[in-house]
């Protein structure tokens, strides 16, 4: 018998996905999770080949009732991971050449295997 996912399950499952997939691109997870007083960042990577470090918003869908990938990630949304990719930036010691904001969207359950979107630079 199997149990209905929590969100957070659904979450956590989608985020794993993201991380393997963007390793598979090369690029290495820096941070999962990062939280501040003001919000939390889902993945921090570094694509050491361009010297940039990117900021990843994943969003997990099981279906099309809260939008697709334009829905998921507002103009008031980018300048959220904004400001707390800023803050998580003045924390390091290390310098990049470039910033650059990333969505990875998860789709699970319409097909067998998990349908995933990356766009770059939303922000």
């Amino acid at each position: 018998m199997t149990r209905t996912q929590s969100r957070a399950e659904i979450g956590a499952m989608g985020e794993q996905l993201a991380v393997e997939y963007l390793g598979r691109l090369g690029l290495r997870v820096l941070a999962r999770n990062w939280r501040c007083r003001y919000g939390e960042l889902d993945v921090i990577a570094a694509d050491d080949a361009a010297r940039a470090v990117v900021f990843v918003e994943v969003k997990t869908r099981t279906g099309e009732q809260f939008g697709g990938v334009a829905e998921a990630v507002t103009p008031t949304k980018v300048r959220r991971l904004r400001r707390l990719a800023g803050l998580w930036l003045a924390q390091q010691p290390d310098r990049w050449a470039s910033v650059r904001i990333d969505v990875v969207t998860v789709r699970l359950g319409r097909s067998r295997s998990p349908e995933l979107t990356h766009i770059q630079g939303v922000g």
